[in-house]
């Protein structure tokens, strides 16, 4: 039986949980609670999914032990600053990370994760050794007062990883590291805390996106974005104020990347 608990901050702050073996989708329980009035901070957490789904309605596949689970928040914030709690995710999920992870496997220990072998991939992927780990997904409602609650979803390769995906992936498990979801959400509850706290309705975005390169994957690299099928490649520079990847391509042009898949190093070369 799943047995989901928050950490000690995530308490003290008001979040609450709700834990299931098996759900179909967590971000569809949330969205649903938004439409029903709950006022946010409430955890789905959950084994399996049955249902999940990721970037672009794609199937997201969940084995069960993994850690599927769907955060329901109303910032009082600017409507641009709503997707940019991607990367408040994205630093939160690191951290936590860095906290079940054995110091072994970081290359520095910090108050942060720092550059690790878990590193954030643009613009919502979390990777160990190259390999997806981990993915997040936004999606947004409106509650019965009109504002636009906001659902995080986050799913971590706890146990197993699919193996018919068209890019690498890998496990807590496969990294030699035998913890379960309930320890990953945990770990998470109370990293959440501290990232949504930095990020302040949105006035704090500069402090999490310097956090988030600090741990990002492929700066500095050759990248290869695909985009409505036609690939863009360069070198990877930097994510801007507003979260958006920028390259310079051979030309030496820069170029603002809002959306995309993204390939590093090899992977991009062979999609030149």
């Amino acid at each position: 039986m799943a047995n989901f608990a928050l950490g000690a901050k995530a308490r003290t702050a008001g979040y609450r949980v709700a834990g299931f073996d098996e759900i179909g989708s967590t971000n569809t329980e949330a969205l649903a609670a938004a439409a029903a009035g709950d006022p946010g901070g409430i955890w789905f957490a959950a084994l399996q999914q049955t249902a999940g789904r990721g970037r672009r309605g794609r199937a997201w596949q969940s084995t069960p032990g993994n850690l599927a689970a769907s955060l329901l928040v109303i910032p009082d914030t600017d409507p641009d600053m709503i997707a940019t709690l991607g990367f408040v995710a994205g630093v939160a999920l690191a951290k936590a990370l860095g906290t079940i992870l054995p110091q072994g496997m970081l290359q520095s220990v910090e108050t942060w994760d720092g550059r690790a072998r878990v590193a954030l991939k643009w613009p919502n992927d979390v990777l160990a050794d190259g390999a997806k780990l981990a993915g997040i997904l936004l999606e947004a409602a409106r509650t019965r007062d009109g504002r636009q609650a906001i659902v995080i979803g986050i799913g971590v390769n706890v146990v197993a990883a699919p193996s018919d995906l068209p890019y690498p992936a890998t496990s807590l498990r496969t990294l030699g590291i035998e913890r379960s979801a309930e320890d990953v959400f945990e770990a998470l509850s109370e990293a959440w805390v501290e990232a949504f706290g930095l990020w302040a309705d949105g006035r704090g975005i500069g402090a999490v996106l310097d956090l988030w390169r600090h741990s990002a994957a492929g700066l500095g690299a050759p990248v290869a974005v695909t985009q409505d099928g036609v690939v863009r490649n360069g070198i990877f520079e930097t994510i801007d104020s507003a979260g958006r990847l920028i390259m310079r391509d051979d030309e030496g042009a820069r170029i603002t990347i809002t959306a995309g898949d993204v390939h590093f190093g090899a992977t991009a070369s062979a999609r030149s």
